[in-house]
């Protein structure tokens, strides 16, 4: 929870993200903006008979992802789903990862033939400024 400061490897920093708990607690609000005319949102639940995490994620791109998974044996989230892409249907993956300084690796990848290759969309880190009080 709190406010973000996301980051590309390279230290440039592309972004802002807060992350707020609503619904009682049961959901996530993510919103997600950029310097330029960039801005996101999701809202990110468990799905308790399914068993797994899900994200609904829609931009002013036009991107609207439905999402699903959950935490991999090394600590990873890693949540995936298809879309319909210009180019036809397509797999996103967004894996994070928890960095030991308390910062989160966001890798998000696609894959135009059902996850025979992956090419990265992007890869950040998100950085706490502050936490949700």
């Amino acid at each position: 929870m709190g406010e973000w400061e996301v980051s590309t490897p390279d230290g440039k920093v592309v972004g802002n993200n807060r992350i707020e708990p609503i619904l009682g607690g049961r959901v996530l609000r993510e919103s997600y903006s950029t310097k330029g005319a960039f801005a996101g949102h999701s809202f990110n639940s468990y799905n308790a008979p399914a068993k797994r995490w899900e994200q609904f994620w829609v931009d002013n791109s036009g991107t609207v992802l439905h999402l699903k998974g959950g935490l991999n044996e090394a600590g990873e989230m890693v949540l995936s789903g298809e879309r319909v892409t210009a180019e036809g249907t397509a797999t996103d993956r967004i894996t994070w990862t928890p960095n030991e300084d308390g910062s989160v690796r966001q890798h998000w990848e696609l894959s135009p033939d059902h996850g025979e290759t992956w090419r990265t969309l992007f890869d950040g880190t998100y950085r706490l400024k502050s936490a949700e009080k």
